[in-house]
């Protein structure tokens, strides 16, 4: 398994795969066309655009595109045989890209949203306790963020750093955080988004103002987590698939990077509303809301206009404007930070915290984390160059797991209701 003719398979199939994908570029497909939010606004949100995606072809064939997949899964097979671990992986990011294909064969239709519900799944599938719903965390947590007050809680929020700041700012800290790659922060005037990653740079938007804990979460997320895991990708001597990333590693990524907010406690409630309201959002779209009534549930919220757009327009990109089939890629935080956050709780308590820093290997899944774990031992997989404090020290985050394991156990209403019973039982004596 581990002879140089396997590894050398590994190599060339991961250089086909990534060069297969490459054109597939899913946001810059989808992208509206300048001039629509000027329309909605111009026309006092009672009229829906229109938007056609015919005035925006593919830059590629994509029956060409799917026969090319097709023929790179035979030569998985063939090279590495029907049964090989890193084989079913390659062939599953194989079928992924061809799904992703045909979504964007069917933007503006109805067809979109089932393809974009295999890729990224929806607000109504069970969590892996078989029990809860995604939706079931997006009204529970829309009750508690509501409740919490900044001002009662600290910290600087002032948005007082402009872009150009931010982007000294994540130059130097993430230049020393990833010495000898030549990484780039830049500005952009292109991204719907505050700030984007890509294969060797951060996007920030240009014009913005941002406060001190943006630009914690900018570090954080797009640095330390989506560019982190591509340069250790690849970082790869053979397994450079894992620098590109199908969709269904966009859970996992998304999921890791709220989670590594978190543990910097670099995450706040206004930061948590914005992705907890990305989930119902997509929840109220699949029951039918139309983009109007989407942009109207933003504005509500206290949005201005260009943002309550914007923000409804992320989970109406490629799919039917009259509601019942949105773009559901913006579930994947929540849900991701789920997963994450029960893998890592799981891990520990089975005593398997090694396998958490391949969290970081590149873009993985959840189920592919014991297959590069045992290709590791083989000599074929490398462990990540850059891994975050919290990782490479694993000792702070055994213990948090630790105690979340028990404290689970504890049911906070359970307490609540002693602590009242105990305050009335003093009263009365």
């Amino acid at each position: 398994m581990s002879d140089l003719k396997y590894k050398n398979n590994i190599l060339e199939i991961s250089l086909l795969l990534n060069n297969a994908q490459k054109p597939i570029q899913i946001l810059d497909a989808i992208k509206w066309n300048e001039g629509i939010e000027e329309f909605i606004i111009k026309n006092k949100f009672k009229e829906m655009p229109n938007i056609d995606y015919q005035d925006k072809p593919l830059k590629y064939d994509p029956v060409k595109k799917l026969e090319e997949f097709k023929i790179l899964r035979y030569k998985i097979s063939k090279d590495l045989g029907v049964n090989d671990p890193l084989g079913a992986i390659l062939t599953r990011n194989c079928l992924q890209y061809e799904d992703v294909v045909r979504m964007l064969m069917h933007r503006g239709q109805k067809e979109f949203y089932e393809y974009s519900k295999i890729l990224y799944g929806s607000p109504t599938e069970l969590m892996n306790d078989g029990k809860t719903k995604l939706s079931d965390l997006a009204s529970i947590m829309n009750s508690l963020l509501n409740s919490l007050n900044e001002s009662q809680l600290g910290g600087d929020n002032e948005k007082c750093l402009t872009a150009e700041n931010v982007v000294d700012h994540l130059s130097l800290s993430l230049g020393s955080y990833f010495q000898g790659e030549n990484i780039k922060i830049k500005l952009s005037d292109g991204i719907i988004s505050d700030a984007s990653a890509g294969s060797d740079y951060i996007k920030i938007k240009k014009g913005m103002l941002f406060s001190k804990r943006d630009l914690q979460i900018f570090e954080v997320h797009e640095g330390w987590v989506h560019l982190g895991t591509t340069l250790n990708g690849l970082n790869q001597p053979y397994a450079k698939w894992l620098s590109k990333g199908p969709p269904c590693s966009t859970v996992t990524q998304e999921g890791l990077a709220v989670t590594m907010e978190l543990f910097n406690f670099a995450l706040f409630p206004k930061r948590a509303i914005r992705l907890n309201d990305r989930l119902i959002a997509c929840q109220m779209v699949e029951e039918g809301a139309n983009l109007l009534e989407l942009i109207a549930f933003f504005r509500e919220k206290g949005q201005g206009d260009l943002q309550a757009i914007r923000n409804a327009g992320r989970i109406f990109r490629g799919s039917n404007l009259e509601g019942g089939s949105p773009f559901t890629k913006d579930i994947a935080y929540l849900k991701g930070f789920v997963l994450i956050y029960n893998f890592m709780r799981t891990t520990i308590k089975e005593g398997r915290a090694d396998l958490i820093p391949f969290l970081f290997t590149g873009k993985v899944t959840l189920d592919d984390l014991p297959v590069l774990f045992d290709y590791h031992k083989e000599g074929v997989i490398t462990l990540p160059k850059y891994l975050p404090p919290q990782i490479r020290d694993l000792n702070g985050l055994a213990i948090w797991m630790a105690f979340s394991n028990f404290l689970n156990r504890m049911k906070l209403d359970d307490i609540m209701k002693k602590k009242s019973d105990d305050q009335i039982n003093k009263k009365s004596a």
